[in-house]
């Protein structure tokens, strides 16, 4: 536990110490919610909760698939993973303290919304709700970390940058996250529909009442594609460890 408690403190440190993680991960979501949710949105206090939700998830992208993903896959590159491997600590402190940097700093980057929705966006939600959505958000951070973690261990670090990048923007234009799937041509609905990043939302969704979606089943489904990259993870961090 105490070799852990610090691979936890140092990945925390680390990120703090890296603008160029800290800032996009960070203060983008902000931002752009502040713009579209706000700004954009001319006072609508509707229109400002449901991008809240949406945004929201946004938020809890970033950390998992950069912070993990790219991140590991960097590090790699440097021979990281070879110097923890021959260190007296289990090998799992590894990823466990990347999980915990990319949780920490999702849930800093979804305050942050959160703080922006009600002061200047109007948002009123009662406190049951917020705590309900905050877990929501929270929990869409693990799909995406399998998802980065395969990315990082199947991609070098430049490929991986590249990929995680187009992949991170895909998953919030397809998924709904910057505006509802129905301002869309039916063929990118059907695509975005069947992507995590939808199902995250329409989760986050259903707890501000702004969908009529079926929340159990939008959890399942991610449910399903967080065991499927964990496998994917677990196939490719055991090819690593050879």
């Amino acid at each position: 536990m105490n070799a852990l408690t610090k691979e936890c403190s140092a990945e925390l440190l680390k990120a703090i110490r890296a603008p160029a993680y800290l800032i996009p991960t960070l203060l983008f979501p902000v931002l752009f919610y502040a713009v579209f949710g706000v700004l954009i949105a001319g006072g609508n206090a509707q229109q400002a909760t449901y991008m809240l939700a949406t945004y929201g998830v946004f938020a809890a992208m970033g950390p998992a698939l950069f912070g993990f993903g790219v991140g590991l896959s960097l590090e790699r590159d440097k021979g990281w993973l070879d110097l923890k491997r021959v260190m007296p600590m289990p090998p799992s402190n590894y990823l466990i303290a990347k999980l915990v940097a990319a949780l920490v700093s999702s849930a800093a980057a979804i305050l942050l919304i959160y703080a922006v929705a009600i002061v200047l966006g109007g948002v009123v939600l009662t406190t049951g709700q917020f705590a309900q959505l905050f877990l929501a958000h929270l929990a869409a951070v693990f799909p995406f970390v399998f998802i980065g973690l395969t990315i990082g261990l199947l991609l070098k670090g430049q490929p991986a940058l590249a990929f995680t990048n187009v992949l991170n923007l895909g998953l919030a234009l397809l998924g709904g996250l910057f505006m509802p799937l129905q301002f869309f041509p039916e063929l990118m609905q059907k695509i975005g529909q069947v992507l995590p990043s939808y199902h995250a939302a329409q989760v986050a969704l259903s707890v501000t009442d702004a969908t009529d979606a079926n929340a159990l089943q939008s959890f399942a489904i991610l449910a399903v594609f967080t065991l499927f990259f964990a496998i994917l993870a677990w196939l490719s961090w055991g090819r690593q460890q050879r």
